[in-house]
């Protein structure tokens, strides 16, 4: 399945922004997930939801962040609310199945103080 991530940009601290996901084909038994990668930094999970709705946040990211899923639309997306300067990455999704792993091609996120 082909990935393509959206809604990254440019937003203030404090704001809000929504990440979405687009596949190319079914998602229904995938587990779907947020990664994002900081300049000089590894690539760190942000927020997992696997086909049963079950969803796995990093640290204190639930607090402020919400991924969901919309299997009819084969989407899935990233709420990100009380944005900080902390968040500026660029946020990649992943796809995980029995057939395996796929990787969107990004989409950046920059958070101005």
């Amino acid at each position: 399945v082909q990935l393509q991530a959206s809604g990254g940009g440019l937003v203030q601290s404090g704001g809000s922004l929504r990440l979405s996901c687009a596949a190319s084909g079914s998602i229904f038994s995938a587990n779907m997930g947020w990664y994002r990668q900081a300049p000089g930094k590894e690539r760190d999970l942000v927020a997992s939801i696997n086909a049963r709705g079950v969803k796995i946040y990093a640290g204190s990211l639930k607090d402020r962040f919400t991924i969901s899923r919309d299997n009819a639309k084969n989407t899935v997306y990233l709420q990100m609310n009380r944005l900080t300067p902390e968040d500026t990455a660029v946020y990649y999704c992943n796809s995980r199945d029995s057939y395996g792993d796929s990787w969107g091609q990004g989409t950046e996120l920059t958070v101005s103080s």
